[in-house]
């Protein structure tokens, strides 16, 4: 394949970028890319290119990247940034902004979601909103605003009843 950009070379570097559905490909020489700005010896991991730090300066420790170490299995944040993986379940703590910002960037989303097996996708479903709704009562209690919470308690209650009548129709 050539390359795009200049039409003399064979494209050794291949991007595919999805922008609102549609899928962008682009087929660029060495010489392109490195003049694009894509640095082509250092090693990049995924979490680089998603958190926006990629090229030599994510590997390179500064002391910023130092100071954040996880109390428990002592990962460096840098540690984090050079593998995309985590030591221990407390590094997800200790390297909480790096992981919203990781989340949202490959979900679009603040919370990962994941998948729900379709027999347990109403109780999942419900539960959750359960959950949500019972903040929002809390909420809803300590600023006194007791219509909003009466209506609250009868949105709960009628997940309840779902909860019920899916339990009852998995029971059959």
């Amino acid at each position: 394949m050539i390359c795009e950009q200049c039409s003399n070379k064979e494209a050794k570097v291949h991007l595919t970028q999805v922008v609102d559905g549609a899928v962008k490909k682009l087929h660029l020489c060495d010489q392109c890319a490195t003049a694009s700005g894509f640095d082509m010896k250092g090693p990049v991991s995924i979490t680089d290119i998603l958190l926006g730090m990629g090229g030599e300066e994510a590997l390179t420790p500064t002391p910023e990247t130092t100071e954040r170490v996880c109390p428990t299995c002592q990962m460096r944040k840098v540690d984090f940034k050079k593998t995309g993986r985590l030591g221990c379940p407390d590094c997800y703590e200790a390297f909480s902004d790096e992981l919203s910002s990781l989340v949202k960037a490959l979900h679009r989303s603040e919370q990962h979601l994941g998948k729900v097996p379709e027999r347990e996708g109403v109780k999942v479903r419900v539960s959750a909103e359960m959950a949500r709704l019972k903040k929002a009562l809390s909420e809803a209690v300590n600023k006194e605003n007791f219509e909003k919470a009466a209506k609250l308690r009868d949105e709960i209650q009628t997940c309840r009843d779902a909860l019920e009548k899916d339990r009852k129709s998995n029971a059959s």
